[in-house]
Parts: structure tokens; C-alpha cells; sequence
């Protein structure tokens, strides 16, 4: 599977738009933790894929750089209003699962991948990590790009990616990192 088949196959499966870029290219900012420890989402120590139970910014920006490319995706939504949360939930889990089945064809083709999805982990209905109980998917669990401290706007912006919420589109984002 060559890269133009990646972009392909990923197109096919309805993103926006999808981009190769080496992971050399990727900024990092360790403040953008701090959006998590907002807790915006909900997830904040209520989830195995997010901080404080995630690793570091700095652990996984290293994971990040052990790989030499980075497929970006975006996905295009038409999302009136941010508290329409169940437009939004849709949003995300359509794009991870897309990109997920990304990453179970790359590993099939023995490429090496990581992934960082758009939004928290949500393989599961409800993280066993509320009950104290492991994680049912450590093998596929994620985490979002905000835990990364990946400047997602440089990102969208060296891919030429629309990123701005405009019109009632909203775009979300999230890489596959892979080397053969």
C-alpha cells in the first residue's frame, strides 16, 4: 500500500480531506494540557485515554516522533450550535471509528501506526476506568489530539485544511501516525 492509496482509501471512507506529512513537521505545544485540565469534555481523569491517566505531553509527543509519517484527516460536520451534544458525539464517533478501520487495514498491510483520534476515546459506551475496572480496548483505546499538545490550527494549516467553525461547519481532525 503506497501513500497515494492511504489518501485514497481514506477519502473513500468520507473524510474531508486527508494529507501525508512527516511527523518532524507536527507542532507541539505542552501548554495546550492545560484545555484539558479544563475539563470541557467531561473526560478529565474519567477516562483511560485522557490526562491525568494518559502519558505526558512529553511521552507522547516522543511516541509521535518515533514514526516518520502522519496521515492528517478531517472530517466536515454542519453543527448549528456546540450545544447540540449529540450532533457533536455523532461527529466524533464517525470519525474515529473511520479512522480506527484506517488503522486495522494499515496494520494488516504490517505498517506500524498510532493514533490520535478527534475527541476523547469512545470505543466503549462507558470508560471502565469509572468503575476502576482495565480498559476493554487497550489495543485500540486513543487519545485526542488536545492530550497530544498538538497544535491542531498549524497542523489543519500545513496540510491546507480548513479549520475555522464557519457557516455552521464544523471540521474535526485527527492523525494516524505509520511507518512499514
Amino acid at each position: 500500500m503506497e501513500n497515494k492509496d492511504i489518501k485514497a482509501k481514506a477519502l473513500d471512507l468520507g473524510f474531508s480531506a486527508a494529507e501525508i506529512i512527516g511527523c518532524d513537521k507536527i507542532e507541539f505545544s505542552f501548554e495546550f494540557r492545560k484545555y484539558c485540565e479544563e475539563n470541557l469534555c467531561g473526560k478529565y481523569g474519567a477516562n483511560y485515554s485522557c490526562p491525568p491517566d494518559c502519558p505526558t505531553p512529553e511521552e507522547l509527543s516522543d511516541n509521535v516522533k518515533n514514526f516518520k509519517e502522519a496521515l492528517v484527516l478531517q472530517s466536515a460536520w454542519e453543527i448549528k450550535d456546540f450545544s447540540d451534544r449529540e450532533r457533536l458525539d455523532v461527529a466524533k464517533m464517525w470519525h474515529n471509528r473511520c479512522m480506527l478501520e484506517l488503522v486495522k487495514d494499515m496494520r494488516a498491510k504490517e505498517y506500524r501506526c498510532l493514533m490520535a483520534g478527534a475527541s476523547y476515546c469512545n470505543l466503549c459506551k462507558s470508560c471502565k476506568k469509572l468503575k476502576n475496572e482495565p480498559c476493554a480496548n487497550p489495543e485500540s483505546r486513543f487519545s485526542c489530539l488536545s492530550a497530544y499538545c498538538i497544535n491542531v490550527r498549524a497542523l489543519a494549516d500545513s496540510c491546507l485544511m480548513n479549520y475555522e467553525y464557519k457557516n455552521g461547519i464544523l471540521f474535526l481532525f485527527g492523525c494516524i501516525f505509520f511507518d512499514k
